[in-house]
């Protein structure tokens, strides 16, 4: 049985709190999402204080990112979520967050990616089950233009199906999985590793 919007709803809505708890998603930053359908995502309304998420906060949308529900404005970046759901039919939940270890690494960090190798953490994420592994976390430059950075997201998604995540530069954290319950597991997993890269490499630079 699949689970209904009302039980979908809840889940973004303690995803909300959970996530402003550990600061993680300051303010109205952020936006987190899940299947309604085959064709169809709920996402949460612009602007809203994820700390503070009603039912009334949410919104069905279909792939293409656009609202089903009129009166309702969806996040700018909605594209980003549903072309998750088109790309893999197993995602089920998506999550965007704006932590400052993921803001910072995105921004001190050249190249156009980020490589996680021997954590024993990295089991976390799904289809990992050894440290001996290497986990690659692309990073895209920040666009005001959705449908241009969907555009460039797009070609690696495809080309590397294995992907747990990726990041905006200056900007946040984009994660995914089945589940809920996955895609929150996934991002204590991503922030522990963040944490953990920006502390040794100020070790390093001592």
């Amino acid at each position: 049985m699949s689970p209904t919007r009302e039980h979908l709803a809840r889940q973004i809505i303690d995803a909300g709190r959970f996530l402003y708890g550990r600061g993680w998603s300051p303010a109205t930053s952020s936006n987190y999402s899940t299947r309604l359908g085959a064709e169809q995502a709920l996402l949460t309304v612009s602007g809203k204080h994820k700390g503070q998420l009603g039912p009334d906060d949410v919104l069905a949308t279909d792939l293409a990112g656009n609202s089903l529900e009129p009166g309702k404005k969806p996040s700018a970046e909605t594209l980003l979520h549903t072309q998750l759901y088109a790309w893999r039919a197993d995602i089920g939940a998506v999550l965007h967050t704006h932590s400052v270890n993921a803001t910072v690494l995105s921004r001190v960090t050249a190249g156009a990616f980020i490589e996680f190798e021997d954590y024993e953490l990295q089991k976390a994420f799904s289809g990992i089950s050894t440290h001996e592994s290497r986990v690659r976390v692309p990073i895209f430059d920040n666009d005001q233009d959705i449908v241009r950075l969907a555009a460039q997201v797009q070609p690696w998604l495809d080309a590397h199906p294995e992907c747990v995540g990726y990041l905006i530069r200056g900007h946040g954290l984009y994660t995914w999985g089945p589940q809920m319950s996955d895609a929150l597991r996934q991002i204590e997993a991503f922030e522990f590793l963040f944490e953990c890269e920006l502390k040794t490499r100020s070790v390093l630079a001592r």
